[in-house]
């Protein structure tokens, strides 16, 4: 019996440790989700870029999307989540604080949904991916891995798909406009987010120093 439980223990920590670990040098071939549209009959797209390819304002404005303090937390923005809970007891809807760590580690192991189980998985596997990847690599996973429409995953699909162009040829305006639908990108589209991608703008060069984990440098 303390054998057992000892191999669990080891299984518990040490799986999700190996896979991200492995992940650190080599690209995730895909996520459970792209195998869930797949068994659903759905085509994806999917071509890995690395970070350096790209503009640095690709990571910058998706920061300013989704993580404005993705350089300074250590997986889960405990202040973005104070917020939330707040404006939850006053009355307002439940939002998410989801940071980008906590998507990466969600996108790369786990299931769609917002269920409890799932959330749990979710703050459990988050440190993992935290603690043993740069911050610059979950910024490359993300970028890599995220959906970006029915079919299209990661940054070079969803550049050819919406804009006919590859992701280092992106422009500022057009990398706030794919940023900007992240939240939810079965039913937003570069063209209808031109307000939001506006004001991502502003943010990145507002975020300044906040940026510099993923070396990024907005030059105006």
């Amino acid at each position: 019996m303390r054998r057992l439980l000892i191999y669990a223990v080891l299984a518990v920590v040490g799986l999700p440790a190996g896979f991200v670990l492995l992940y650190r040098v080599v690209p995730p071939p895909a996520t459970p989700l792209m195998v869930i549209r797949t068994f659903e009959g759905e085509g994806w797209s999917r071509d890995w870029v690395a970070l350096e390819t790209l503009p640095p304002y690709v990571g910058g404005a998706v920061i300013a999307a989704e993580d404005n303090r993705f350089c300074s937390h250590w997986g889960f923005d405990f202040e973005a989540i104070r917020d939330a809970l707040d404006e939850a007891d006053g009355g307002g809807r439940l939002r998410g604080a989801s940071t980008l760590s906590m998507q990466t580690a969600k996108n790369l192991f786990l299931w769609p949904g917002r269920d409890w189980v799932r959330k749990g998985l979710e703050a459990y596997l988050t440190p993992f991916v935290e603690v043993l990847l740069p911050k610059r690599r979950i910024m490359e996973i993300y970028l890599n891995i995220a959906e970006w429409g029915p079919g299209v995953y990661g940054i070079e699909a969803a550049a050819r798909h919406h804009f006919d162009k590859g992701a280092a040829n992106l422009s500022r305006a057009e990398a706030a406009r794919l940023a900007a639908i992240l939240p939810a990108p079965h039913s937003r589209s570069p063209a209808g987010v031109s307000g939001q991608a506006e004001r991502l703008l502003v943010r990145v060069r507002q975020l300044g120093p906040l940026l510099d984990c993923i070396a990024v440098k907005d030059g105006g």
